[in-house]
């Protein structure tokens, strides 16, 4: 059975909040409340956590008994308002992923005509802004608020990070992954994959897009928008509303073969874009949207180097060991000194031999050289680093924190990658912090050395100031901060420096 930590959301709107579901689903067994469990909620009803349960609390369930609308318990303390698939003890769908509510018997759900999820203190921490009868949940998994002769509100309109099969995926809709960072969204002929690698901005940078091919059915303009939807044919497809048609068929590796449980896909925390079906017992992969590891939008988190060949982590900064999944700790914002106009203190990496796993969809600008490339991106505070192919000329700016870089054998394609001032210093390679020790002491001894040999060939006198200087200091040499600018350099080829 999957685990719940590739579920519940950490949104970069609740400041970066990692939320995840307490792994305690692994029991064969439903909590005793699930004979309440009804196949209706009428006007009126009203539900509490259970103080007693400690995993989920069942309160609607589908004809079948396949799926259970219910309480969610979250890190023991919060709770969601969540939908399940009974057989595997999965969610597929969250009511309120952006704000838990506390499991306390003061939170309350009820239907008043709207299902609604607060507190006392009067906190809404969801509702459905509706004025129906009765709440219900078909076999489909689709919870629906209904009147008597139509559907109101249905938990298909909103997704979190899940399709099943039969679900309409539409350009309004997005699916965003349980840690908040990606996103999957229609275009006008295609379906995109885009992560938020800056948080508080509105522009996300896509890594992944597939176009419709329009084989069976074009996409006429004017007729309508797309959208997208798992068959259970075995495949994802793309229509064009008014044909039944598809636009566009992704085919799964079961294509047109017929399996007896539910199919979904789900946007994966890595980026990904997966496929499953469900076969009796567990969720079987089906279909995978970035097939290599380096072409997912960050495998090796932020400053890595992920190995073309292998998929393997290093750091782009040699220096530093590759541990716990990252390099350098995650960066945000930019340079800009607020009302200063002036650019803050960073440091510089440069590498030959990367280029951007998702460069093909990104914008850039060409340059006659690296030279001018790196000083676009030096003077503009707003930019985080720069790859440059020295033969086409491309120069691709980075306005976002520095993710995953691609090793390649081409040693004219070159990054300029900004790191803030102070970043990474716990992380430096211990082997190396010896080495410049062992370096720099022996530099003193030949110093000293040198001096006293000096010294005695001149007859010795002069006093202190023959070695310090007039000013009774040490001499500026070659260590001295770099006058006016503000930043440091660090110049590597592939695994030099």
């Amino acid at each position: 059975m999957e685990t719940f930590t590739h579920f519940v959301t950490r949104l970069r709107s609740t400041q970066l909040l990692l939320i995840t579901l307490t792994l305690l689903l692994y029991t064969p067994t439903w909590p005793s409340s699930a004979a309440a469990t009804q196949t209706e909620l009428l006007r009126d009803f009203k539900a509490t956590p259970d103080p007693s349960i400690q995993t989920f609390q069942s309160l609607l369930a589908d004809p079948n008994g396949n799926f259970s609308l219910g309480f969610l318990r979250v890190n023991k303390t919060q709770l969601a308002l969540a939908l399940l698939h009974v057989p595997s003890s999965d969610p597929l769908w969250l009511a309120n992923p952006a704000q838990l509510a506390r499991w306390s018997d003061r939170t309350t759900l009820v239907f008043n005509g709207s299902l609604v999820l607060s507190d006392p203190q009067g906190r809404m921490f969801w509702s459905t802004h509706t004025q129906g009868d009765r709440v219900v949940l078909l076999n489909t998994s689709n919870v629906q608020v209904q009147t008597q002769s139509s559907v109101l509100w249905q938990s298909f309109d909103f997704p979190t990070n899940i399709l099943v099969e039969n679900q309409n995926f539409t350009s309004t809709m997005s699916l965003v992954s349980s840690n908040g960072l990606y996103s999957m969204r229609l275009g006008n002929n295609f379906m995109g994959l885009y992560a938020k690698f800056k948080s508080g901005s509105n522009s996300d940078q896509i890594y992944w897009r597939h176009r419709a091919m329009e084989v069976k059915a074009e996409i006429v303009e004017g007729k309508g928008p797309i959208y997208a939807q798992v068959n259970s044919d075995g495949f994802l497809g793309m229509y064009q509303t008014g044909n039944p048609a598809p636009v566009d068929i992704q085919p799964f590796n079961t294509f047109h073969r017929p399996v007896n449980g539910l199919r979904k896909v789900r946007l994966e925390p890595d980026g990904n874009f997966n496929g499953f079906y469900w076969d009796g017992s567990k969720w079987v992969p089906d279909f995978q949207a970035i097939s290599l590891p380096c072409e997912l939008p960050s495998p090796c988190g932020a400053y890595g180097l992920c190995g073309a060949g292998n998929g393997s982590c290093s750091c782009l900064d040699n220096r530093t060991e590759f541990r716990s999944g990252e390099c350098f700790p995650v960066q945000n914002g930019d340079f800009c000194r607020s009302g200063l106009g002036e650019i803050s203190n960073f440091w510089v990496i440069r590498r030959s031999g990367v280029e951007l796993p998702y460069k093909e969809l990104m914008g850039y600008q060409t340059t006659s050289s690296y030279g001018e490339c790196e000083r676009v991106c030096e003077r503009n505070c707003s930019c985080w680093g720069a790859v440059y192919n020295n033969a086409s000329g491309f120069c691709y700016t980075m306005d976002y924190p520095i993710q995953t870089l691609v090793g390649v054998g081409d040693e004219s394609k070159m990054g300029y990658l900004k790191v803030r001032e102070g970043a990474g210093r716990k992380k430096m390679n211990v082997g190396f912090g010896v080495g410049i020790g062992v370096v720099c002491g022996a530099l003193v001894i030949f110093v000293g050395v040198a001096g006293v040999w000096t010294w005695r060939r001149k007859g010795g006198g002069g006093g202190v100031k023959r070695f310090t200087g007039q000013d009774g200091g040490l001499s500026p040499g070659p260590y001295k901060d770099l006058g006016s600018a503000s930043f440091r350099s660090i110049e590597m080829g592939n695994n030099t420096r």
